[in-house]
């Protein structure tokens, strides 16, 4: 399992990943931008605005090298080195706000002196809650998460309860997901090539979990109320990825393309102050279940 493979496939799934949702989305379509990076590497940005279902998105490929920095070493709590890093990343905001806000990650990183880990994870931000598709979504990720060790599920949604985590709100991002890193220390049992294949069955779900939550809400009617809603949740989304997200971090200290890094940020997003919401109202509901450790799988 070399890197090369590895950056193959991941070529290979944002291209099926993009497919998907423009079929899914009927109108849209992505537009294309290569770039590199002057230290070594570039990648692959595909970008969708103003489609039917989707505002903004953005499925991006990167394949990156170089030396690392004694700032970035120390983040990533290893001795400065060569590496390379390859991934794709996803975040995805829809026109409609009954369709949730997504995001997937999926990466592998290598040290010029063979250590290595894969990493990612995905979860779901819907503007508004329905517990039915929030347990249609875990149940999803738990199913893939079992086929290759039991324990995957408990210990990824917790480590995705703890992240996505706006501390300053107090508030979960959305209803959280799986999130990993450093896959290979986490299970000494599965070997590489079983680990990739955990990390790729976790990036072949993307497509049909999210254009099935798409096909089910893009149509609803919505209001003003609902739109300004949307735009509000936007901005706390905003909030989170600009202060605690740990691949923004990580793409500005190592030199990484702005306009990629800030791929994930919407079209459109608000910040009203002191917003208050009607007690019993789906605002309300909504922002109720913005917590931690809650099961959607029971």
């Amino acid at each position: 399992m070399t890197r090369e493979t590895i950056k193959e496939h991941f070529i290979a799934l944002q291209n099926s990943i993009v497919l998907a949702l423009e079929n899914a989305d009927t109108k849209g379509k992505f537009k294309t931008d290569l770039w590199e990076r002057s230290e070594g590497g570039g990648g692959i940005t595909k970008v969708i605005e103003n489609g039917f279902v989707l505002e903004k998105g953005g499925v991006n490929f990167s394949a990156v090298y170089g030396s690392l920095s004694n700032n970035v070493a120390e983040l990533l709590h290893v001795n400065p080195d060569s590496f390379f890093a390859t991934g794709v990343s996803i975040v995805i905001h829809p026109n409609n706000p009954f369709v949730p806000i997504i995001h997937m990650n999926i990466r592998y990183f290598e040290l010029e002196n063979g250590e290595y880990w894969f990493g990612g994870g995905i979860d779901l931000t819907p503007h508004y809650i329905d517990e039915v598709q929030a347990k249609f979504f875990h149940k999803s990720i738990k199913a893939i998460c079992d086929k290759f060790d039991s324990e995957f599920y408990l210990k990824f949604k917790t480590w995705a309860d703890s992240y996505f985590y706006i501390t300053h709100r107090q508030e979960t991002r959305g209803i959280g997901g799986i999130f990993f890193d450093r896959l290979n220390e986490l299970n000494t049992q599965l070997t590489k090539e079983r680990l990739f294949d955990f990390v790729m069955e976790l990036g072949h779900s993307f497509a049909p979990i999210y254009t099935h939550l798409m096909q089910l809400n893009s149509n609803k009617e919505f209001s003003e109320a609902n739109r300004r809603w949307q735009l509000l949740r936007r901005g706390r989304y905003v909030e989170f990825n600009l202060i605690y997200d740990r691949g923004t971090r990580f793409g500005l200290e190592t030199g990484g393309r702005i306009e990629s890094i800030l791929m994930s940020l919407p079209l459109l997003a608000s910040w009203e102050y002191d917003v208050k919401v009607e007690p019993e109202s789906q605002e309300s509901f909504t922002l109720n279940l913005l917590k931690q450790n809650i099961d959607w799988c029971n």
